[in-house]
């Protein structure tokens, strides 16, 4: 008899999601796990200088608030529990846990996963390696019904549980690289619902419900929603987050190598995608860690440029700024940038819709000097400017900003620890077996289409698109919804397209990834956001839109291509 799959749901995508979810997903539906992901690189910054005002905390406050009524519902239920909201105190959370159940009431056995705190080297606030599953299966394993982890993958999850209930073993990498998959889908929470989705016209998504999946014990699984629930899940929305924050075909993780290359996407009914034949491979001997520290100070003043003389306007300010701050006793900070953004139009008919917005943005190790030195710069041009000279908001003294850098260590140096509801501690083994991470030999391009007539419109009148950081790298997957496209995508989009495409990649290192069975293109573009999120070096710092900005450019696509796309849904 084939056994039933487990289906894990997920409330959260970052420290900050939407705090009804997870009322929400234990209500709308049945499920037999309810996963919550609350870190994120800059997360462990915050978290950090949380912990340095307050040791017993460090930890993901929102999540614990979620609970007082999320452990009620989910006992009654029979829903197991599992969050990386420990962040870097997941036993002081393990602790407010089981206070909590006790001051409610509610019977539940809470245990927690350690040891991925690693020693911070001087100069660093947090260091913290990424942990797989196995260690939340062996809570699970033990009874638990509330496991809290500190810094582990976001798919671990998903592969702890799947892993326990199906009995999966290290060595069952094809089950776990399935799992990975999934779990990687569900991360993002509603991303993989139609949230932040290329082709969002025509459906609902101002309320998109949160995903869950149906894992098979073989690892396939099937992504779907609660019945009801706002939102859609076709292979779009699947193959969009799958693209998020990856690279090549090989997925690194502590349980196994993911082969993305192998994933098959399936419409398997309304609101359903099934996940098959992925591939697993033995995963690399080290793990990866995520080191934050303070990288200085930073401040920014937006000035409004209207009407006329746009170019002029913004000239006159840099030249004034440039002589204030030779004359400070600071002098300049270590690092200005200027941005002109022109958001002005000709005869425009309100007066917002005639500025123009022009960025400073400072850096330096200095607080003075990118604070009173840069704020009193502003103010004192206040009267003696361009004309209708004002700022978006009143400079401020500067703030601190974060690095997160990413190394590697042995997996046999970190100490995996499960720690069961009674406290008793189990070592959680680093793998036998394991494979040196390398990039797959690049895949036959499909046959191109032939020439033929071409229209300069938008790309994504025919692609979709998603991006993100990776902490100074950004990734922009790019996909087709048919074979026709895919014959003509694959072979248009080389680096140097993209390149002239978004100049500001020129002359950075650009990587391009092609993943056939997900009619997708996949570039890594190395330093383009600098020292990281943290750093805010560019106006969009988490290369959130890059995406959408690859789409919005104009491109000769065929018109055969344009003739069979859903014009009012695809328009950007």
């Amino acid at each position: 008899m084939t056994a039933a799959p487990l289906r894990i749901g997920n409330a959260s995508g970052f420290y900050g999601d939407r705090f009804d979810a997870v009322r929400e997903m234990l209500t709308d539906g049945p499920l037999d796990v309810l996963t919550g992901d609350y870190l994120a690189e800059l997360t462990m910054l915050i978290l950090g200088r949380s912990r340095l005002k307050d040791p017993a905390r460090g930890y993901a406050t929102t999540f614990l608030q979620q609970l007082e009524e999320g452990l009620g519902l989910a006992h009654e239920r029979g829903v197991k529990i599992v969050a990386n909201a420990g962040g870097l105190n997941p036993a002081a959370l393990a602790g407010a846990v089981a206070e909590l159940a006790r001051k409610v009431g509610v019977p539940v056995r809470v245990a927690h996963v350690e040891g991925d705190g690693l020693p911070v080297p001087d100069g660093f606030l947090t260091a913290n390696a990424y942990l797989g599953g196995h260690g939340i299966a062996a809570c699970l394993r033990a009874g638990a019904d509330v496991v809290v982890t500190g810094r582990v993958t976001d798919a671990a999850l998903v592969t702890g549980p799947a892993a326990a209930h199906f009995g999966w073993g290290p060595d069952d990498h094809d089950a776990l690289a399935g799992a990975v998959v999934a779990g990687h889908v569900l991360e993002c929470g509603t991303q993989a619902t139609g949230g932040n989705y290329s082709f969002f016209r025509g459906h609902d998504i101002r309320r998109p419900g949160f995903p869950l999946a149906e894992i098979h014990a073989d690892g396939s699984s099937v992504i779907t929603k609660h019945d009801g629930t706002g939102g859609f899940v076709d292979v779009g929305t699947v193959t969009a987050q799958l693209l998020y924050e990856t690279g090549g075909a090989r997925y690194a993780g502590p349980d196994v190598t993911a082969r993305l290359d192998t994933v098959r996407l399936t419409q398997d009914g309304p609101d359903r995608v099934r996940i098959s034949g992925v591939r697993g491979e033995a995963p690399p001997r080290t793990l990866k860690a995520g080191l934050t520290r303070l990288g200085g100070w930073r401040n920014e003043v937006v000035f409004v440029l209207t009407g006329l003389d746009i170019e002029a306007k913004a000239q006159l300010v840099q030249d004034q700024f440039a002589q204030a701050l030779t004359r400070s006793r600071n002098g300049p900070p270590d690092d200005m940038r200027w941005e002109l953004a022109r958001t002005d139009r000709a005869d425009a008919d309100t007066e917002e819709t005639a500025a123009a917005l022009l960025r400073l943005v400072v850096r330096d190790q200095d607080p003075e000097s990118v604070g009173r030195s840069v704020s009193g710069a502003a103010i004192e041009l206040a009267l003696g400017s361009y004309p209708g000279f004002h700022v978006t908001a009143p400079p401020g003294k500067g703030a601190p900003y974060g690095v997160f850098e990413a190394r590697y260590v042995p997996a046999e140096d970190v100490e995996h620890v499960a720690v069961g509801p009674d406290g008793r501690r189990e070592r959680v083994a680093p793998p036998v077996r394991t494979k040196v991470l390398e990039e797959v030999d690049e895949p036959a391009l499909p046959e191109p289409l032939p020439a033929g007539l071409t229209q300069l419109t938008p790309l994504g009148r025919v692609a979709g698109a998603r991006s993100g950081d990776k902490g100074g790298d950004a990734n922009i997957g790019i996909w087709v919804r048919t074979d026709d496209a895919w014959r003509w995508l694959a072979h248009e989009l080389t680096v140097e397209r993209f390149r002239e495409l978004l100049p500001e990649t020129a002359e950075l290192i650009v990587e391009r990834h092609v993943l056939p069975n997900l009619r997708a293109l996949n570039f890594v573009v190395h330093g383009l956001l600098g020292e990281g999120v943290a750093a805010q070096a560019r106006f969009d710092p988490q290369a959130k839109a890059v995406g959408e900005w690859l789409r919005s450019r104009h491109v000769p696509i065929p018109v055969t291509l344009l003739e069979t796309t859903d014009a009012p849904e695809a328009h950007a």
